[in-house]
């Protein structure tokens, strides 16, 4: 066995040495990509968010997945983490007297936790059967679980932790938010914000999200405000397309169309700063808060996507089969030299 075990090490540290060797001078990591000009995404504010949950209620019933029970009684859904049936999640940051909402010290505030739909997502880099998509056009990041064989690529790559494995299923399945694509032939967009009573939880193109976030971010705090619920998308298009679906219901520019439902409020003391504007790329779901990001367990991640330089590794390797024949080449070296230097006398003293 240990011998066995030196092989192995031996490949493996050979076959690294080798790919290192060949590979360094040529990989140069590619641009990051950048979100699509009609990408559609969320914002999360967290000052308006009232932890209701309403959004995480709508989000199990409109992708049909069952509760998931942290409690001895069983009574109600309790997920405390994402996973392969829980696709979101809200989070409660808890310092000191809790006297304060939005406060770090002596205070609380909420996170929504979900998938961020990078604009140059690692779990599509890392995927090696496409089962991870990013559509060109909405840059939504989807799953197909057709083509998907569990490899769990995916939830290793994510920096955000969201892909999940669902380890009950027979098939292996991978359980994400895909912004409720399945819903948008009907005019229907992510449930999460079509519920949220308070506009905590706004869906749109991430171009005019990002517009909305620097408009709240330059209030003044305290002072009475209008903010938009549901989404962005019939009331900030130029070219406003108004037709009645079968059913008669109004739709303008292809999706519902909603009455004027604005929740008023006071302006929050927001940090100046919109989480996922620059990081990682840039993300498609953006995130405006009161209280320091990596306090509400967003992670601190630099400009560039990690997937830019994986990536080119990854076609450098296997593209030009510098990967296996390196492999193969080490174990013919380190088989090569752990031959016994005594097995040719012992083959002459049998003759």
């Amino acid at each position: 066995m240990d011998t066995r075990r030196k092989f192995l090490k031996g490949v493996l540290a050979g076959g690294a040495a080798v790919t290192t060797a060949a590979v360094a001078p040529a990989v140069c990591a590619r641009e990051t990509r950048a979100r699509p000009a009609e990408a559609l995404g969320l914002l999360y504010d967290a000052t308006l968010c009232v932890g209701c949950k309403a959004c995480v209620a709508a989000c199990k019933e409109v992708n049909e997945n069952p509760a998931e029970f942290s409690t001895a009684d069983k009574l109600w859904d309790t997920p405390l983490d994402t996973s392969g049936y829980t696709f979101n999640l809200i989070k409660m940051y808890r310092n000191g007297t809790m006297a304060t909402k939005d406060a770090e010290v002596n205070g609380y505030a909420f996170m929504k936790t979900s998938c961020m739909h990078c604009g140059d997502p690692s779990c599509v880099s890392a995927c090696p059967v496409s089962a991870m998509t990013k559509d060109p056009v909405t840059g939504v990041v989807g799953y197909n679980a057709d083509k998907c064989i569990g490899c769990r690529y995916c939830v290793a790559a994510c920096p955000f932790g969201i892909p999940k494995y669902q380890y009950d299923s027979p098939t292996g399945r991978i359980g994400k938010c895909e912004l409720c694509r399945h819903r948008y032939k009907d005019g229907h967009y992510s449930a999460c914000a079509e519920v949220c009573p308070t506009g905590a939880t706004l869906f749109g193109k991430t171009s005019d999200l990002l517009a909305e976030a620097k408009r709240r971010i330059a209030m003044k705090p305290g002072e009475l405000n209008r903010f938009p619920r549901g989404h962005l998308l019939s009331a900030q298009d130029s070219k406003t397309q108004v037709t009645v679906d079968a059913k008669g219901v109004k739709m303008r520019n292809g999706w519902r169309e909603e009455p004027d439902q604005r929740y008023e409020t006071q302006a929050g003391k927001y940090l100046p700063h919109v989480y996922g504007e620059k990081e990682y790329g840039g993300t498609q779901v953006l995130k405006l808060s009161g209280v320091g990001f990596r306090q509400v367990g967003m992670p601190d991640l630099p400009p560039d996507a990690a997937a830019a330089l994986s990536e080119t590794i990854q076609h450098t390797l296997y593209g030009n089969l510098i990967m296996p024949f390196a492999v193969l080449g080490a174990m013919s070296f380190i088989a090569k030299r752990n031959v016994k230097p005594d097995d040719d006398s012992n083959d002459k003293q049998e003759s």
